[in-house]
């Protein structure tokens, strides 16, 4: 159930990778196992400029956007979106990129293509879990849907 009103925890966004990249479909959709943390990143590109008629304050434009989202967890080896984006660390150009649809507590989407860039591939302590934590950095507008009407 959508959470419509109030606080939240964390793990009811919801996200989902893209087995086939860009051209994939739905049905490609996998969730990533094991995955514990996630930052969202947002970039605006503003236009600056001290036209005469502002007598020396400065003119602002937001001109260009972009999202990178941060996320880190453990390895699963036989989990498809696990290693799915373990595939992808030595990748690169149009192999490393894919789409990924982030679901919020509210039922909002946001569904990207993004360039996937691996962060974080194994080691650690001989005694820890290994690790898997990806950027995955906008390609493009993305799509959002807002929640349903309640």
């Amino acid at each position: 159930m959508a959470t419509t009103s109030g606080v939240y925890p964390v793990y009811e966004n919801q996200f989902k990778i893209n087995t086939a990249g860009v051209d994939g479909t739905d049905k490609d959709d996998v969730t990533i196992a094991d995955m514990e943390n996630f930052s969202v990143s947002i970039d605006g590109n503003i236009e600056e400029w001290k036209p005469f008629d502002q007598e020396g304050w400065t003119r602002r434009l937001l001109t260009g956007k972009s999202i990178t989202i941060s996320v880190s967890g453990k390895r699963n080896v036989g989990d498809a979106g696990n290693d799915y984006i373990d595939g992808l660390a030595l990748k690169t150009g149009k192999d490393a990129t894919t789409k990924l649809t982030w679901t919020f507590p509210s039922g909002a989407k946001l569904v990207l293509k993004g360039v996937v860039s691996v962060t974080e591939w194994g080691g650690g302590d001989s005694t820890a879990v290994a690790p898997l934590a990806f950027d995955i950095a906008s390609d493009g507008k993305p799509t959002f849907t807002p929640a349903p009407a309640v």
